[in-house]
């Protein structure tokens, strides 16, 4: 379940790139967790016969970062390498490349000896001009939007879904407190290898199977955008709400790591307490900057600075914590939707600091 810091890390890690007609964004931040576990594999042309093809993924490792990061750097080459996928049958080859990479990570010297006991869910997106596979072990998720609304979103792998509680109970397991033997959450991962030694048993019918629930449909004109993302932002924010956010704020910037990492600050403001790593891949159906929002955003922000001065002049005495909480109870137009008032939290502590810069330092998440 993992420890957590006194206050988070908030710094980012960001990568951008572009190729194939898609625009792609990528955020992450350690958080409140003691150790950054989460990884990503993002990549547009995958070469020769493959150049039109693209490849996003997102994994949320546990109990270490060791099977996150080795199946971020070994997943993509191991299922286009498959004998299906080299035979144009995508989603078996992708199937194929899961169930063949976990296997092949029981040899890692760490994870054989069982001094290495991690874990990681994984959900990737390979995408052509015609067609978007996506696929999904454990709870990190992907959600495709239109007009500002999912249209698809994977399901998650919890130990509570009625065929993955027979599962887990056919292999001699049981579900306490809605996970698996009342330690693990999800009940679909790569490694994890101490929930996979149940003889006489296939690879999918283990406590844990690495098997991945895999999609396929066809891209259409009006698909904006695909979100893959860990829990960390899933558990504070609905698809409906991020689809509402992420759709809002390509208004004001075509920067898709600064709406990533809007993501990520919003999420922690709402409450988020793990790593965070998103990617948005941008279709060329997605919102572009518009003027009006840009002014809309600019009343918003007047609003809100004159709203703080006029509360703070009477605060006695003055307090980062007392302020949000004032504010939180106004019915402030045209906040970002999905995303509210933890939205403009870092406008808030700006404006903040420079009214009491001696206060500074009471804006810090954790301290108020």
């Amino acid at each position: 379940m993992g420890a957590f810091l006194e206050r988070p890390m908030t710094s980012k890690h960001n990568e951008h790139g572009e190729g194939n007609g898609l625009r792609y964004g990528v955020g992450s931040m350690q958080g409140w967790r003691c150790e950054m576990e989460d990884a990503y594999h993002a990549k547009t042309g995958l070469g020769e016969s493959l150049e039109d093809w693209n490849y996003f993924a997102v994994f949320d490792g546990h109990a270490g970062d060791n099977v996150a990061k080795h199946c971020a750097a070994n997943l993509l080459q191991r299922i286009i390498t498959t004998t299906e996928f080299g035979n144009n049958d995508i989603t078996k080859g992708i199937h194929t490349g899961f169930l063949q990479l976990d296997e092949s990570m029981r040899d890692l010297p760490e994870l054989a000896t069982g001094v290495d006991k991690s874990g990681t869910t994984a959900v990737c997106a390979f995408i052509s001009r015609q067609h978007l596979y996506v696929a999904n072990c454990g709870d990190s998720r992907a959600v495709l939007c239109q007009n500002g609304q999912p249209i698809f979103s994977t399901q998650d792998h919890k130990p509570i879904l009625p065929g993955e509680k027979e599962r887990i109970m056919n292999a001699g397991g049981s579900v306490v407190v809605q996970r698996v033997n009342g330690s693990l959450a999800v009940s679909r991962a790569l490694g994890d290898f101490t929930y996979k030694n149940v003889k006489d048993l296939g690879q999918c019918e283990q406590l844990v199977s690495p098997e991945p629930e895999i999609f396929c449909r066809d891209r259409e004109p009006a698909d904006e955008f695909l979100v893959l993302a860990c829990d960390g932002v899933w558990d504070v924010m609905s698809n409906e709400e991020l689809c509402q956010f992420v759709h809002n704020r390509l208004q004001l910037s075509d920067s898709l790591v600064d709406v990533a990492n809007q993501v990520i600050d919003t999420c922690l403001h709402k409450g988020s307490r793990d790593n965070m790593c998103i990617i948005i891949i941008a279709f060329p159906g997605a919102p572009t900057v518009s003027e009006e929002a840009q002014k809309r955003e600019e009343a918003l922000e007047a609003h809100l600075r004159a709203r703080i001065e006029e509360i703070l002049e009477t605060m006695e005495p003055v307090e980062y914590g007392a302020l949000l909480k004032e504010l939180a109870n106004e019915d402030i137009p045209d906040l970002p939707p999905g995303g509210g008032l933890h939205a403009k939290s870092s406008y808030v502590s700006k404006v903040f600091q420079e009214l009491h810069p001696k206060l500074a330092e009471t804006c810090e998440v954790g301290k108020y």
